[in-house]
């Protein structure tokens, strides 16, 4: 186990609460900064639910070059006023959160630059920041600008940065060409106190065109004067902690090891909370031999020095794409009478790591085990990687025989003929290189884009209950050689497997390879570890409902591969389909549903005018309670989508 201290330290006191928000305001990405995603409201609830009506819808269309599908976006609302990112060229938005109509809309010109944007796209969001009369939202441009602008009217604030802007793509601990190299970031900034604190993001690692790509830098600004106060290197420098576990001088040649999804932080203590990702790349780690602190991680700082507190790694020496990809979740537990101010971190593996989020302790014992070992030449694989002992996991882990479709017998001998073509195994068997007479690759459960993924889950901070959706999507890991004119990186993985061809969902006949279910919801009581209940979330896809070879197959409820942002109120589980950009086969479904918390049973389905594409919010403004979520879909513009129950 590997949970470290910086130092013993005195922490100073904090309110013994993690409560959500205050009903009326949504002033973090998550609602709070402890990104519980819960909203102590009940105007909506169990008995008018059904009732719900569209209050008022906010099209982008206007604010892009083209049709944006995959609109990610969470707003903010604070006194009235909601705040969002929108198009391609992510414009900030202010609207009236009572009619949705447009207030002021602000885009950076990023000129030339904008084409070099690792993720052009509309972003997950703004933050907000106030002092008295002066109010501020911060703006992540794709191309990496931060802009701070006047919350009031949306211009610039001119004592900020250069006339309200600050160069991200400056000041990082490896110097980069700002007019070339591709690093932003899709997530808003952290605000604890006075100090924003940004991260970043770069291309796909599937193929990435060189070991040493640009540092995943993790830094604090100034949210006066956008002055850099602090930057902590996810890639330790010699002297740093951490900088042993890059063997053979690795640390200098790679990049990546950033923060691409939003953080989380106590704001009385003044932490921040970074999920990392892994080091260039993703699928292939023999330029980085060792553990590779800290990747993979989560690592706790002090947010007005960027002093590390403590880390945990949840992956040593990534090369599953197993990124930390969703901020993780503040609550206060009572395990066996123990009163735990814990953080939860939700993985794409499918397990959830639970710490006290004070001194990194974890909640329940995490044990290494030994994994599989990689044949690949001139790979490095740790022996062991870090297992949960509670909770148990959320969604299937490793693959084999048992675990392919049998919805008929003549289905079940295709799919393991299919799957005969790859390697299998247990969680973290390792990718391997395609041949033509042998393996096509590893079989990956959960794969890379499976488990949880950028939706994160959302907790009850009454009651201590976890809301996790998830996906089985099983990746294939297959590595090569690349052209060298391509990348000179001596693995790549590779989407061609030669003498193989799967079609829609990677099973016999087009179908999913494995069993259902597909997507799941599950609750876990953080107070003991224990699962509470767990279910499908939605149909079975459509493309299998009407397949022919199961005419004769009972379809049963059986779920869709979809990340399915979650939001909890006082008394409702709010949960939509749509998935979003890499989502799995037969994702996309435009429901809306609202559970009964505490049973997982459905109250009511709602049918939005597109897929859900983002995670829902929502808050009380004139004696109305609103839930408020990004649609999409392809070839239909991005809109908001507001909801409540006519008066």
């Amino acid at each position: 186990m590997a949970i470290v201290l910086a130092a013993a330290l005195l922490w100073p006191a904090a309110a013994w609460a993690q409560s959500g928000t205050d009903g009326a305001s949504w002033r973090h990405y998550g609602g709070d900064a402890g990104s519980t995603k819960y909203a102590p409201l009940d105007r909506i609830h169990r008995s008018n639910v059904g009732d719900l009506e569209i209050a008022w819808r906010w099209s982008t269309a206007d604010l892009s070059s083209r049709p944006e599908s995959n609109y990610r976006a969470t707003p903010l609302v604070v006194d009235g006023v909601l705040y969002v990112t929108a198009g391609y060229e992510r414009s900030a938005v202010a609207l009236d959160a009572a009619t949705g109509e447009p207030l002021w809309v602000y885009t950076y010109d990023e000129g030339a630059r904008a084409a070099t944007a690792p993720r052009r796209n509309s972003g997950r969001g703004v933050a907000y920041w106030a002092e008295g009369d002066d109010r501020r939202i911060l703006l992540i441009t794709p191309a990496y600008f931060l802009v701070a602008l006047d919350a009031a009217t949306g211009v610039p604030i001119p004592t900020f940065g250069n006339e309200g802007v600050v160069d991200l793509r400056l000041g990082l601990s490896r110097p980069v060409d700002p007019e070339t190299d591709p690093l932003g970031s899709s997530s808003p900034a952290m605000i604890v106190g006075d100090v924003a604190v940004i991260g970043s993001a770069l291309p796909s690692g599937s193929a990435p065109p060189r070991p040493d790509m640009p540092p995943g830098d993790v830094r604090g600004f100034d949210v006066r004067t956008g002055e850099l106060l602090w930057t902590f290197h996810t890639i330790p420098r010699p002297g740093e902690y951490g900088h042993e576990t890059w063997l053979d001088g690795s640390w200098a040649g790679n990049g990546n090891a950033a923060v691409w999804t939003p953080m989380s932080a106590d704001l009385d203590r003044g932490f921040v909370y970074l999920p990392t990702e892994a080091a260039t790349g993703d699928y292939y780690g023999g330029h980085r031999p060792g553990d590779n602190l800290f990747t993979q991680s989560l690592v706790c700082l002090d947010a007005a020095t960027g002093e590390r507190i403590w880390h945990f790694q949840t992956v040593h020496h990534g090369i599953w794409d197993y990124d930390n990809p969703a901020p993780p979740i503040l609550v206060d537990i009572v395990v066996e009478g123990r009163e735990i101010p814990a953080v939860a971190l939700v993985t794409k593996q499918g397990f959830v790591f639970v710490f006290d989020r004070v001194t990194g302790v974890p909640v329940w014992p995490i044990e290494e085990r030994p994994v599989p070992q990689t044949d690949v030449p001139g790979e490095w694989t740790s022996p062991t990687q870090p297992f949960p002992t509670k909770p148990a996991p959320f969604d299937l882990q490793g693959v084999g025989e048992a675990d392919v479709l049998d919805l008929t017998p003549e289905l079940e001998a295709q799919a393991l003929e299919i799957l005969a073509h790859f390697r299998t195994g247990p969680l973290y068997t390792p990718p391997s290189v395609v041949t033509e007479a042998g393996t096509k690759g590893t079989l990956q459960v959960p794969g890379s884009q499976g488990g949880a993924n950028w939706p994160g889950g959302s907790v009850d901070p009454e009651t201590g209950i976890l809301y996790v959706s998830s996906s089985l999507d099983p990746s294939i890991q297959a590595l090569t050689a690349p052209d060298p004119e391509r990348s000179s990186m001596r693995y790549v993985r590779t989407g061609r497997l030669p003498g193989l061809d799967l079609e829609g969902g990677g099973g016999p006949q087009g179908l999913p390879l494995l069993r259902p279910p597909w997507g799941r919801i599950t609750a876990i009581d953080l107070n003991t570890g224990e699962h509470v209940w767990q279910m499908a979330n939605g149909e079975a896809p459509d493309y299998v409902r009407d397949h022919p070879a199961l005419a004769d197959v009972e379809i049963g409820y059986w779920g869709r591969p979809d990340r399915a942002g979650t939001l909890v109120t006082r008394s409702l589980l709010f949960a939509g389909e749509g998935g979003g950009m890499f989502a799995g086969p037969g994702s996309g479904g435009n429901k809306l549903r609202a559970h009964d918390k505490t049973t997982g049973e459905i109250v009511a389905e709602f049918e939005l005018p597109g897929n859900q594409s983002g995670v829902p919010m929502s808050y009380e403004l004139d004696g109305r309670q609103f839930v408020v979520v990004a649609v999409g879909a392809p070839g239909q513009p991005a809109e908001l989508v507001a909801l409540t129950v006519r008066r």
